[in-house]
């Protein structure tokens, strides 16, 4: 379940500048502490006009140039009725766009029911579209997992395994060869939209513990073209300590998936030992699973090859060399 989420919270979500929603609170402070119930929006006009059957009170409501105009019009015919109506219903809170600035009637009775009145220069499609896509982001439901997240070849990779087995070892080789970090130890898995994205914790963002050397800030040390604030998941590394008297995948035609929040990512087990390149085996395994999304099967391909071979042989030759 997602977690608790406030006006607050909206204010203060940290996104990049096309992404930034420009909230600024201007009236009833007191209210930002309010509970947005879900992702979804309300525009107000037919509450403004003094219907209220089926009125979506849980929602934020956003105020465009056309509410903000009946309310002008409420405010010169003196009308405060349809407003005191509305702020009595439990809304988390109102939003104006286009920088529009709320009536006077419209902010006091607000400041005293305790409903927190935003703005933002953003015009109302503009700020539906991004407000719409934060709030899916953080009302998604959402699971912590151990392991260490990367962008390698454009694919979103998930490195887990036992501690102790060099998951932030090999991140460490992959970012030193020019791949990105999303996040180590800990990674914040969202479904939105039926897709799993990845991310880190803000207290830890960016940062690995390598044993031996302790923290370390992979911004700092290798610049910010090595990391990366969240991507999808697209291929769990499940990597174990060599295992002698277990039968290892030799041909990659048996498919692996594990599940997060009901969806499946396919797996791969990589085996580890000392003396194999475990990063060159994660960007060759990240590069296959890139060709499987593009259609093509290596593994596949090589059965077919194979049988074709076979099927083009006589029978008898088969037998005399398996003889």
């Amino acid at each position: 379940m997602a977690a608790e989420v406030t006006v607050l919270n909206l204010l203060q979500f940290e996104v990049k500048e096309h992404e930034a929603l420009q909230l600024t609170c201007v009236g009833a402070r007191r209210g930002l502490t309010a509970e947005l119930h879900g992702p979804e929006l309300n525009r107000p006009g037919l509450a403004l006009g003094g219907f209220f059957d089926s009125f979506a009170f849980q929602r934020v409501q956003v105020f465009g140039r056309g509410e903000s105009a009946y309310l002008r019009k409420l405010a010169g015919e003196r009308s405060t009725e349809s407003l005191e109506r509305m702020v009595a219903y439990d809304i988390p809170c109102s939003v104006f766009t286009h920088g529009i600035e709320p009536t006077d009637d419209f902010l006091r009775l607000s400041e005293a029911a305790g409903r927190a009145v935003l703005c933002t220069p953003l015009t109302t499609a503009e700020f539906t579209v991004r407000v719409e896509r934060i709030l899916a982001m953080m009302f998604a439901p959402s699971v912590q997992v151990h392991g260490v997240m990367l962008e390698v070849f454009g694919m979103g990779v998930l490195i887990q395994g036992p501690s102790g087995v060099g998951k932030s070892e090999a991140a460490l080789a992959l970012v030193e060869r020019g791949h990105r970090l999303v996040a180590d130890d800990v990674v914040d898995v969202r479904l939105v939209d039926n897709v799993l994205h990845g991310s880190g914790i803000r207290a830890a963002s960016h940062h690995m513990e390598i044993r031996g050397l302790g923290i370390i800030n992979i911004s700092y040390l290798f610049g910010v073209g090595a990391i990366l604030d969240a991507k999808n998941i697209q291929l769990v590394v499940r990597l174990e300590d060599w295992d002698n008297s277990a039968d290892y995948d030799r041909v990659g035609l048996d498919e692996r998936t594990v599940e997060f929040l009901g969806v499946g990512v396919r797996e791969v087990l990589i085996p580890v030992r000392p003396g194999r390149p475990i990063w060159i085996l994660i960007e060759t395994a990240a590069m296959n699973e890139r060709l499987k999304h593009m259609g093509y099967y290596s593994a596949a391909e090589f059965n077919r090859n194979v049988t074709r071979w076979l099927d083009g042989r006589k029978p008898r030759e088969v037998a005399i060399e398996e003889w």
